[in-house]
């Protein structure tokens, strides 16, 4: 009956929940135990290759959809290859001989099962023209990069995607860490500038921006800094794939993830 029921979203493993030496292979893997835990990365990229066929065959079936297990393996690849960016579903329609609204409930379908995340972009009273579009990823890191046949570390930091999936696997593993309630998003200017997270804690905390680099040595861009201007926020962070924690300017501090998924949890 209404109000007897809690939901609680079981995700795969995060940081918080690793050794910090392991974040790389989370991040390459993924979090599904038996991915993550596997002897060797050909044992990971069986498991996750077996994970998606019988998800796609069997699994989804059993849910009621009848789709064809080709088409959305198309449909789910083409996701991979447009991590991190705005949707456009005329173009994905084009691709797979469908319409755009057959497209919209693929999309709905692969977020529903929890596959897919749709970040929806920021809306406030701005005088600029901010981009309306959500933006799309996958959540689980590793069957991005099986989707992509990209089969360990080398192949990811060696393909275009490694930016956008860093991107994705930082989103996920803060949007877990943060209290419930709290609402997420990006921002983006038609000029270009952009925050790659919103975090809206409420309140109490206000609005964290945050933007996400692989690099060891991140530089803030100008369009950051605007975007700041523009929102306001009440902390600013650029997530990078080190562990310290320093400041970069203009109220913005650079720091670790694991650092970063630690604050949240403690608010």
């Amino acid at each position: 009956m209404a109000g007897r029921i809690a939901y609680l979203e079981l995700t795969p493993l995060g940081i918080t929940e690793v050794k910090n030496k392991q974040l790389e292979n989370l991040w390459i893997r993924g979090g599904f135990p038996q991915s993550f835990l596997a002897l060797n990365e050909q044992q990971s990229v069986i498991w996750r290759s077996n994970f998606i066929q019988t998800y796609l065959e069997r699994d989804i079936p059993q849910l009621g959809p009848r789709i064809p297990a080709e088409t959305l393996r198309r449909f789910w690849t083409m996701l991979a290859h447009l991590q991190g960016s705005p949707l456009n579903t005329s173009k994905i329609a084009k691709s797979l001989g469908v319409d755009s609204k057959t497209v919209a409930k693929y999309l709905d379908l692969m977020v529903d099962l929890l596959l897919v995340r749709r970040l929806q972009a920021y809306h406030a009273n701005i005088s600029k023209r901010l981009v309306k579009s959500p933006k799309i990823y996958l959540r689980d890191s590793g069957l991005l990069h099986t989707l992509l046949r990209l089969d360990d570390e080398e192949d990811v930091l060696g393909h275009p995607i490694t930016g956008e999936s860093w991107e994705g696997f930082v989103i996920e593993n803060l949007i877990r860490s943060s209290p419930s309630r709290t609402e997420v998003s990006y921002y983006r200017t038609s000029a270009g500038a952009e925050i790659d997270l919103l975090l809206d804690l409420g309140r109490k905390h206000g609005i964290w921006a945050i933007e996400i680099k692989r690099s060891l040595a991140p530089k803030v861009s100008k369009g950051f800094y605007i975007s700041i201007e523009d929102i306001k926020p009440s902390k600013a962070f650029i997530v990078y794939a080190g562990d310290e924690c320093y400041p970069k300017g203009k109220g913005v501090e650079a720091i670790g993830l694991g650092e970063l998924c630690y604050l949240l949890q403690k608010l």
